[in-house]
C-alpha cells in the first residue's frame, strides 16, 4: 500500500473501534461524531480490502484480519506518541550521558575541579571530557559531533550555532616573585609596568598554534610599539611555570593569574596598554539547544563561570531561550 494516499488518522479510528467494538463509543473516545466514525470505517474497509467488523447484536465483532492488526497497531501508535511527546523530564541523578568540551587548559584550572565535584553530587553517572581545540577547529568539531560545547572567545558564527557569554576576561601581567628588574624600577604588585620596561622584558606567549603575536601585540602596534616574545607555549599553566622560574613576564587572563599566583610564586601587575576585552562564551550546535541533558550541563558550566565576571564589564545580552 502507498502511504502517500492513506489518511493516518484512520488508524486512530481503527484502534478505537478495536477497543470499544462500537462506533458510538469509539466516536466518544477520539472526539468525533458517530457518522464520522462510520464513514471512516467505510474508508478503512475499502483501503484494507476486508470488512474489519461484522455486527453481532449491539456490538461490532472484529474479523480475524482486524484482530491480527490490534496488537501491532497499538504498538505503532504508542511508539508514535512517544516520538511526538518531546524530551523526557531530565533527572541528573540517573543521567548517563557523555559530553565532550573543548577549551584551553584555563578551564582545567578554573572549571573542571568544581564541575567534577558538582557532577559527583548531582549527576554521578554523567561523564565529561575536556579536549584542547583551537578556535579555528570548533565549527567542524561541533558539526561532526566531535565536540558538544566549545569554550572560546566570542567570535562570528554561522546561524546553526547557539552561544552564551559566561565571563569577560581582562589581562594581567605576571612575573616571578621578587623579579629583579621590576624591583629595581621600584614597582610593587598591582602597579602598571612602564611601557619601555614592558617592551624590553622577555615575554612568554600562550599560543596553541605557536603564533608569535596575540592580542597584546595588536594593542602595542596601535601605539607603534612592539614587545620581545622569547617563547611560546601551548598551555597557560606551562606559561605560568616558565615565568615563575625565569626573568620573563607574560600576559594571561586576570582570573587565572589570581588563581595561580599563590601556588606558583607569581606577582601580578597591570599592563601599560589597553587590550581588547575578550568575552568567553559557550558555543554549541543548535540541534542540542533543547536537549535536556545538554541544557542542564550548560547551566552548570555557566553557574561556575559567571562569578569570574566579578570586577569586569557586564556581559553582552543574549537570547535566554538558548540557556
Amino acid at each position: 500500500m502507498n502511504l502517500r494516499g492513506f489518511d493516518l488518522n484512520l488508524l486512530l479510528v481503527l484502534d478505537a473501534l478495536l477497543r470499544d467494538n462500537s462506533t458510538t463509543l469509539a466516536a466518544r473516545r477520539i472526539g468525533l461524531s458517530q457518522p464520522a466514525v462510520s464513514a471512516a470505517l467505510g474508508r478503512l474497509r475499502s483501503r484494507l480490502g476486508d470488512p474489519l467488523f461484522v455486527r453481532h447484536g449491539q456490538r461490532l465483532e472484529p474479523t480475524d484480519h482486524a484482530r491480527s492488526l490490534e496488537t501491532p497497531l497499538r504498538e505503532i501508535l504508542e511508539n508514535l506518541e512517544d516520538l511526538l511527546a518531546g524530551p523526557e523530564v531530565f533527572d541528573p541523578a540517573v543521567a548517563s550521558d557523555t559530553f565532550k568540551l573543548s577549551g584551553s587548559d584555563f578551564f582545567s584550572e578554573m572549571l573542571m575541579p568544581e564541575l567534577v565535584e558538582r557532577l559527583a553530587v548531582e549527576a554521578p553517572g554523567m561523564r565529561v571530557q575536556l579536549v584542547d581545540l583551537g578556535p579555528d577547529d570548533y565549527l567542524s568539531s561541533l558539526q561532526t559531533y566531535k565536540v558538544d560545547i566549545a569554550m572560546i572567545p566570542q567570535l562570528g558564527h554561522p546561524e546553526w550555532v547557539d552561544w552564551q557569554p559566561v565571563f569577560n576576561s581582562s589581562f594581567a601581567a605576571i612575573a616571578g616573585r621578587g623579579h629583579e628588574r621590576l624591583l629595581r624600577a621600584r614597582l610593587r604588585p598591582g602597579d602598571i609596568i612602564p611601557i619601555d620596561l614592558f617592551c624590553e622584558l622577555g615575554h612568554i606567549l600562550f599560543s596553541p598554534q605557536g603564533n608569535l603575536s596575540a592580542m597584546g601585540d595588536a594593542a602595542l602596534a596601535k601605539i607603534g610599539r612592539k614587545r620581545r616574545v622569547v617563547m611560546t607555549m601551548p598551555s597557560f599553566y606551562g606559561v605560568c611555570r616558565a615565568v615563575s622560574e625565569s626573568r620573563h613576564i607574560a600576559l594571561i587572563p586576570r582570573q587565572l593569574a589570581e588563581r595561580l599566583a599563590p601556588k606558583l610564586g607569581l606577582d601580578i601587575y597591570k599592563p601599560p596598554i589597553l587590550i581588547r576585552l575578550p568575552t568567553m562564551c559557550l558555543f554549541w550546535h543548535k540541534r542540542s539547544t533543547s536537549t535536556p541533558a545538554h541544557r542542564w550541563l550548560r547551566g552548570q558550566i555557566a553557574a561556575i563561570m559567571n562569578p569570574l565576571n566579578e570586577g569586569e564589564p557586564p556581559l553582552p545580552a543574549f537570547d535566554t531561550g538558548s540557556q
